[in-house]
């Protein structure tokens, strides 16, 4: 029987440990606000946006919500970008992914000032992480770390393979792995033998974005098996890129979707504009 990974449980714990810093910061007269931008009324942004409004309120910073109608102009968001990088009280700028087709994400995510980065995706972000500088993680790779660490999973001279090569996960997980000393093996669509080399995983992570591909074939006994996938069965269950029944009675700990990654990646957001109002 697996070690079930608790990421409801954990990421409580980050958002616990959050709500006392914000009480300290405050009385030192650091406070601010993260500044939530939707475009489009997307169902599944929706509550992500309404999630992230309440992580705020728990721990006790203030957010700042702009819905967009869908048919915003580019131009018309670049410019409320600029006018939040502009204010000294936003800490933080988040655009909520995906955007409607006729803006391009790339260029809103480099109008976002560096310091305001609390997603991580700025290519400044990305590169500071690249070679361990000091900066903004992508949220839901440093979510992962800290559902290892919490859980006594040791990291450091173990196997890891990543299913996936995205920007927001892949290969930011890889690095991430890298920093905490594992072996890193990134596969994707393209990488032939798939199943053998998973099988030859310490801990597996898998963010390929296939509801219930990864079966007990991919596993190999006492692996760890990090579920970043989320998606709705035939039946409008909930559900993972992982054959969770197959593969949990293999695995030594294992994510399970809900419960698992979901909720750290908030918890990291938070972690984040909590740390953009400490050097504030």
């Amino acid at each position: 029987m697996a070690k079930i990974i608790d990421g409801k449980m954990i990421s409580q714990q980050i958002k616990d440990e959050l709500k006392e810093k914000v009480e300290s910061l405050k009385e030192q007269g650091k406070t601010g606000a993260l500044a939530v931008i939707q475009v489009g009324e997307d169902p599944a942004s929706s509550v992500y946006v309404r999630n992230k409004k309440n992580a705020c309120a728990y721990i006790g910073i203030e957010s700042l919500a702009y819905e967009l109608p869908g048919e915003t102009t580019e131009e018309e968001l670049l410019g409320l970008i600029e006018e939040l990088n502009g204010k000294e009280r936003v800490r933080g700028i988040l655009v909520q992914l995906p955007l409607p087709e006729h803006i391009c994400e790339d260029k809103v995510i480099q109008a976002i000032s560096p310091d305001k980065d609390v997603d991580g995706f700025h290519p400044q972000s990305v590169g500071a992480m690249t070679i361990g500088q000091p900066g903004f993680l992508s949220c839901t790779p440093a979510g992962i770390i800290q559902l290892l660490k919490r859980s006594g999973v040791e990291i450091a001279g173990k196997h890891c393979v990543i299913i996936g090569r995205s920007n927001i996960v892949g290969k930011p997980m890889a690095l991430l792995m890298l920093r905490e000393n594992a072996t890193v093996t990134i596969t994707h669509s393209k990488t032939k033998n798939l199943s053998e080399l998973c099988k030859q995983a310490d801990i597996l992570i898998v963010a390929m974005g296939k509801p219930q591909f990864v079966g007990a074939e991919y596993v190999k006994e006492g692996a760890v098996v990090i579920d970043v996938g989320i998606h709705r069965d035939e039946n409008n269950k909930l559900c993972g890129d992982v054959k969770y029944a197959e593969v949990e009675p293999i695995a030594s700990a294992i994510t399970p979707v809900p419960g698992g990654v979901g909720p750290m990646t908030i918890a990291m957001l938070m972690n984040n504009c909590v740390q953009s109002i400490e050097e504030g």
